[in-house]
């Protein structure tokens, strides 16, 4: 069989065509999205599971070579924990925030790791334990999927952003193609090709046009926002070449989850002692706050773990003129809610979508803790991601060299209304309109494979 695989920073689908209609596969019950998440009890096992689940037995092999420092860790992990050979050890998706939430400091846990793809100054074995969480989440959608069709997928088209990091965007983008790549044979994928995600997107939306138009498509993504200038409709559908279809195309490593991560320094992160005050008078030093919750960078999580941070958090209790917000800032860090903490603050974005005040809890951290924000105050917050994505859009209009006759809007954070009224005012008069916001993407990949594929 022939899919389109959107393996998104948030969630991700696999799409196929029956009866000459697009379908989502359903990945978990009825859910056809699945959340972007892992939970391993150890993390070594990661890479034993990647090894169980490679179908041929040469591959299997040459996995195993590559990778027996890992496997002998993930057997004295299981030797030293007593997890049985048919234990459970891995969760993904909803049962993986399950875990998390019920038992955060025992294993290891994973959220949106296509934020890391690409990033600079990896050493071999970051990008190694990379591919091995890419692949065991792939390995399981594959399985999942064909389980669902009751058949053997092997051909896909991927998704990928313009840029998946914004520095050295063409180093950084052969990396992460590469680990797909890699992540995507292991998994048992026979063929494999990639689109842009916005393109991907402008595909799902071209089927239904009845009139040519000039289309901005814009794909707020978790990882990244990715935009499209891109001639459609009737007369374009049916082509095989689209190349000169596509008039410009810009991305940047900016999206959903930065704004999460505002909203949590912003909003929930003073809980814990930011922008308190020292005894002296000064602030609060605040990278430590940051580091904790900026959850899609590697190097700030690690030093957010580290030795030194929390001495330095010791300190700072020492040092506080409200030691006690400094305490439950240890407490959090000990627990390891910070990815809790953002996942807070994205509810707190989706609610404030449809209501002009939302109240977080963090009763996870402390019984009666949580704060009030209003949809005023998330605006003020996320003003410094939202323009950069804003810039993105202009930036494909100029490159275009004429201005779309409407927008196209895509991915989950499309649906604020904080964004879309910054659309408006920033470009002007163009209509404005939306697309499934978790589902296009995934729809206009399969298009695409059936294309290129039949």
């Amino acid at each position: 069989m022939i899919c389109g695989f959107d393996y998104g920073t948030s969630n991700c689908a696999l799409g196929i065509v029956q009866d000459s209609a697009v379908n989502l596969v359903a990945l978990e019950g009825n859910h056809t999205f699945l959340p972007s998440t892992l939970y391993a009890l150890d993390r070594d096992l990661i890479t034993e599971a990647v090894g169980r689940n490679i179908q041929s037995i040469q591959s299997r092999q040459a996995f195993a070579e590559l990778r027996q420092n890992a496997l002998a860790r993930a057997k004295r992990a299981r030797y030293e924990e007593d997890i049985a050979d048919d234990d459970q050890t891995l969760f993904f998706g909803r049962a993986a925030f399950e875990e998390y939430f019920q038992w955060p400091e025992e294993g290891y846990f994973v959220k949106s790791p296509k934020s890391f793809l690409g990033g600079a100054g990896l050493r071999a074995e970051h990008i190694h334990f990379f591919e091995d969480v890419v692949t065991v989440m792939m390995q399981n959608i594959k399985q999942r999927a064909e389980k669902t069709l009751g058949a053997e997928i092997t051909h896909t088209v991927i998704g990928r952003p313009v840029n998946f990091q914004g520095i050295d965007a063409e180093v950084s983008n052969r990396q992460a193609l590469d680990i797909l790549t890699t992540a995507g044979k292991r998994a048992g994928f026979k063929e494999i090709e990639f689109l842009y995600e916005p393109i991907a997107a402008g595909l799902d939306f071209e089927v239904a046009m009845t009139e040519n138009k000039t289309v901005l498509v814009v794909d707020i993504g978790g990882g990244t926002t990715d935009c499209a200038m891109v001639r459609m409709g009737p007369d374009y559908v049916k082509k095989d070449d689209r190349r000169n279809d596509f008039l410009a195309h810009t991305g940047e490593r900016i999206g959903g989850n930065d704004l999460d991560i505002q909203i949590a320094g912003k909003h929930l992160m003073p809980l814990f002692g930011m922008d308190s005050l020292l005894k002296t008078g000064l602030p609060m030093p605040t990278q430590m706050y940051w580091n904790a919750i900026t959850t899609n960078d590697v190097s700030a999580i690690a030093t957010f773990n580290s030795l030194e941070t929390k001495n330095h958090i010791h300190q700072m209790r020492l040092d506080a003129a409200e030691p006690k917000l400094i305490e439950r800032f240890l407490r959090m860090r000990e627990e390891k809610h910070n990815y809790h903490i953002v996942r807070s603050a994205e509810e707190a974005k989706i609610g404030l979508s449809d209501a002009l005040q939302y109240s977080a809890s963090l009763e996870y951290i402390e019984a009666g803790l949580g704060a009030t924000i209003t949809r005023d105050e998330l605006t003020k917050s996320i003003a410094s991601p939202l323009e950069k994505m804003l810039n993105l859009m202009e930036s494909a209009i100029k490159q275009a060299g004429e201005k779309p006759d409407l927008i196209y809007m895509t991915g989950g954070s499309a649906k604020s209304p904080v964004i879309r009224d910054a659309i408006q005012r920033r470009i002007g008069d163009v209509p404005v309109l939306d697309g499934d916001h978790f589902g296009s993407v995934a729809a206009g990949l399969t298009v695409w494979s059936e294309r290129i594929f039949r």
